[in-house]
């Protein structure tokens, strides 16, 4: 199968979806907050933390910006989305470490190997690029990095269940994508922003799931405590626990 997430080493479109795209997303500080809960459920100290495709760095920053003294590492296969994880963390102590590596290959594993183990991996608008048979795979090899009671915890772009209800989100994001551009005075129609967003270079490269069946994996897998926490369409909140 050809890969198309390729796309996503590509600078500019890196920058439009950083400054055009990630702050149109709907709900995301909510879907942070639930990250956020999640963790601060644990009841424990978070001392290692990891971010898989964490592109410009927001979830690993949520999360510092709670746990300040907690070791990270932020691991992206995309160099330019690294750059820009680097200037947002670059005054931050201790020092995150940065990984380049592909999740689509289990030598990423190799990599962060010397950090591990970690409290919390969490992962944001990332996995849902990888073949469902490497999702499932990738799913273990997180679990197996994860210390005892650790937490795994997925932003994540999943599967619609119809046509209908794809088109239903469809809407929603256009709106959200709306709203976001008149805030910043962008002078774009409406029609504009819809066929951006439909013809979007990147869509190509998203091979989604239905979040019941990646909950079943987690389970199959060993986590538990496994649930989607939130869900919106096609944005959802969920992981587990290993045991």
């Amino acid at each position: 199968m050809e890969r198309r997430d390729t796309v996503w080493q590509q600078p500019e479109l890196v920058r439009t979806f950083i400054e055009e795209v990630r702050g149109g997303v709907p709900y995301a500080a909510d879907q942070l907050a639930v990250m956020m809960r999640l963790i601060g459920a644990r009841g424990t100290p978070v001392r290692r933390i990891a971010d898989l495709g964490c592109g410009s760095g927001v979830t690993a920053r949520t999360i510092l910006a709670q746990y300040s003294a907690a070791d990270a590492v932020l691991v992206d296969f995309s160099e330019p989305m690294m750059a820009a994880a680097r200037a947002a963390l670059d005054s931050h102590r201790p020092a995150p470490a940065f990984i380049v590596a592909d999740l689509a290959s289990p030598k990423w594993t190799e990599q962060i190997q010397p950090h591990t183990p970690f409290d919390v991996i969490a992962s944001s608008y990332a996995i849902h690029h990888l073949t469902d048979a490497r999702k499932r795979e990738l799913y273990a090899e997180i679990h197996a990095l994860l210390a005892p009671g650790g937490l795994f915890v997925n932003v994540e772009h999943v599967a619609s269940h119809t046509p209908r209800i794809e088109a239903m989100f469809d809407g929603l994001m256009i709106d959200s994508l709306e709203a976001f551009q008149r805030a910043k005075g962008t002078p774009m129609s409406r029609e504009q922003i819809a066929a951006d967003f439909v013809n979007r270079p990147d869509k190509a490269a998203n091979i989604l799931a239905p979040v019941e069946r990646q909950c079943e994996w987690l389970r199959a897998i060993g986590f538990v405590d496994v649930d989607c926490f939130f869900k919106l369409f096609e944005l959802a909140v969920f992981g587990g626990w290993r045991a």
